[in-house]
């Protein structure tokens, strides 16, 4: 059965992540793996996490299974975290969250949702949009097109090609955004882009399906869900995608949730059972840990104040970095673009032999795109990194 198998190249991604392994120099530098990095170069447990977990050890007495939605408690504590406390979807019962196995397994769910829902379904993905978008969608079997969104030569959103792509949508297809801090590209919408882009998505029936992967470290929690939530509010039906990997640091716990919003809590009652049939179908329980410490940090006041302290100070530290990069390689050109976009990712609009350039000559890791992993840097190592970025172009 297996001797017809052909190997298949290794993902850029974790090819990159091998190489920085293999590389032997103590000078070396990795800005391509997208994980948050604190001053020292590592991507420590925060505080709050540490402490939850104590809690729960001392605590803790069954393992048994939690059930296909996951835990109540984590799915409710989710959906205030993403919708708000004062949410009127959640008060009058149109929005339902599950948990799932990190983001990628809700972005995955949510494809055989979709595919459950009607076979043939379209999702509109932006160009750029995050690597593993393409086959964790497209391998459920649902057609990808893709809408303009970047600028290639500003790195800034170009909106009007955005929305003159998605005039091609038709109704009942699904329109992937991105809620905050764009991967790879770090260019989000505006507040007024937002609601062009609701007012389009309503215009023309289309299916909102935002992914949520790195709320607070954009510009604080409620700023960087403010787009989303306009959205929900003015939509019939929504579907939102969580992760919880970035903000509480749970990378390997793989902890995320999916979130259907719908017209009515019938509609939402029948829709959430059809949800979870699908789950059942393909992992039947999501893991439990990673889950318990969300809940038990968003569930007490004290944990919750010391999570957003940790989690503020992150995204302080980030758009620090964003302004002294975009600085150090002013000498070179026009780099505002980089303090002016949220998150940890950018492109630098070099060129893949710069890239390689950097990589062999200097040490220096990112994708062949040239998308950095701005979080990667530090005091330290910044001015190696623009002056050899700058000897490059």
């Amino acid at each position: 059965m297996f001797e017809g198998l052909r190997q298949l190249p290794q993902d850029p991604i974790l090819q990159l992540m091998q190489m920085y392994r293999d590389d032997n120099r103590p000078g070396k530098v990795d800005l391509g793996i997208g994980v948050y990095k604190d001053d020292a170069g590592n991507t420590p447990i925060m505080a709050s996490v540490h402490e939850a977990e104590r809690r729960l050890l001392e605590g803790e007495t069954t393992k048994s299974y939690v059930g296909p939605a996951g835990s109540a408690g984590f799915n409710e504590v989710m959906a205030r975290l993403v919708l708000g406390d004062d949410s009127s979807l959640i008060r009058d019962g149109r929005a339902s969250v599950i948990q799932t196995p990190g983001g990628c397994g809700a972005l995955r769910m949510a494809a055989e949702f979709f595919r459950l829902c009607q076979p043939d379904t379209t999702v509109w993905v932006s160009t750029p949009t995050w690597a593993n978008h393409l086959p964790l969608l497209g391998g459920a079997g649902l057609r990808i097109r893709e809408y303009a969104y970047l600028d290639r030569e500003t790195l800034t959103v170009d909106f009007p090609a955005m929305l003159e792509s998605l005039e091609s949508a038709k109704a009942g297809d699904v329109v992937l955004l991105h809620g905050c801090c764009h991967n790879p590209s770090g260019a989000d919408l505006s507040a007024d882009q937002w609601q062009a882009v609701t007012q389009l998505i309503q215009r023309k029936g289309l299916l909102p399906f935002v992914d949520m992967a790195y709320q607070g470290l954009g510009q604080g929690l409620d700023q960087d869900a403010a787009g989303l939530r306009y959205l929900a509010g003015q939509v019939p039906e929504m579907v939102v995608a969580a992760s919880c990997s970035k903000n509480f640091g749970l990378y390997r716990e793989r902890t995320g949730a999916l979130m259907l919003i719908s017209a009515t809590p019938a509609i939402n009652t029948a829709a959430t059972s059809q949800l979870l049939s699908v789950v059942r179908s393909h992992y039947s329980m999501p893991p439990a840990h990673g889950a318990a410490i969300v809940e038990t940090i968003l569930g007490d006041d004290q944990l919750r104040a010391g999570w957003q302290s940790e989690l503020g100070g992150m995204c302080e530290r980030i758009l620090g970095l964003r302004h002294a990069f975009a600085g150090a390689l002013a000498p070179a050109g026009d780099f505002g673009f980089i303090a002016r976009q949220r998150g940890m990712f950018s492109f630098l609009g070099i060129t893949p032999e710069q890239v390689r350039q950097l990589r062999e000559e200097h040490g220096i890791y990112m994708l062949e795109s040239s998308r950095v992993n701005v979080a990667g840097l530090n005091d330290r190592v910044l001015p190696g990194v623009a002056s050899a970025i700058r000897s490059v172009m």
